[in-house]
């Protein structure tokens, strides 16, 4: 006789199904699995990251530098025209003003210490006054400025003149100007003549001027000279002769 089977006793299908899987537990039971390669797994994360981090810095720079290799504009024929980027403008440094040389003064020379004009023609200084040769007197002449001739505490300018062969000797004495004598300007019928001044050491109030030229044609030696100027330092006039 036949029994219905319940609930609780198991299909014949389901006692084999049932029978492998605890027989695969048991097996799996004396299985040891191996470590898993984390190391390696991290490693190989990184060289990934680092190719795409790569990769997107190199696209980014290059969006970067492309405006700076070029710029486009459109031209008039319509095709695009290429300009190069501007080159940074140079600064030239602003020159300094150099300071006006200052204003020459007279050569001092020992007394009796000869000064050549040109050849002939020289002058030198003693505290008695001036002496002078030229080609024209070559025994010495002098002028006296301490024998009361000439008054040395009020501005003034000698003038002796020789001439030989078309050529001037100029030369004087000047004295008691304000501030240091610097030069002297010879006007004349043929132009202006600049000269040269010579002292006695120790500021004596008083020098010597000369000055050499050719004379004009047709004129006098007399009547070369117009006026006679000495120049201080500081632009103002020491003593004039006219």
């Amino acid at each position: 006789m036949n029994h219905p089977r319940t609930e609780a006793d198991p299909a014949p299908g389901h006692a084999e199904t049932e029978r492998l899987r605890r027989a695969l537990t048991e097996v799996a039971y004396d299985i040891t699995p191996s470590p898993l390669p984390l190391a390696a797994v991290e490693r190989q994360g990184r060289r990934i990251r680092l190719r795409r981090r790569t990769a997107v810095l190199g696209a980014g720079c290059g969006l970067l530098l492309v405006p700076l290799a070029f710029v486009v504009l459109p031209g008039e024929s319509g095709a695009p025209s290429v300009t190069s980027p501007a080159a940074p403008a140079s600064v030239s440094p602003t020159p300094s003003a150099s300071p006006a040389a200052p204003a020459p003064t007279p050569r001092i020379v020992a007394s009796g210490e000869h000064v050549t004009a040109v050849p002939g023609f020289e002058l030198w200084l003693t505290a008695e006054g001036k002496h002078w040769t030229s080609p024209v007197s070559p025994e010495p002449q002098f002028r006296s400025v301490v024998d009361g001739n000439i008054v040395r505490s009020i501005p003034g300018v000698s003038l002796q003149v020789e001439s030989e062969d078309g050529r001037i000797y100029l030369s004087g004495v000047y004295y008691g100007g304000k501030g240091t004598a610097s030069s002297v300007e010879v006007e004349t019928v043929a132009g202006t003549v600049w000269g040269k001044l010579v002292e006695l050491p120790g500021d004596p109030g008083w020098g010597v001027w000369y000055a050499v030229t050719d004379l004009k044609p047709g004129k006098e030696a007399l009547h070369f000279e117009k006026q006679i100027t000495v120049h201080n330092t500081e632009g103002g006039i020491y003593a004039r002769w006219k």
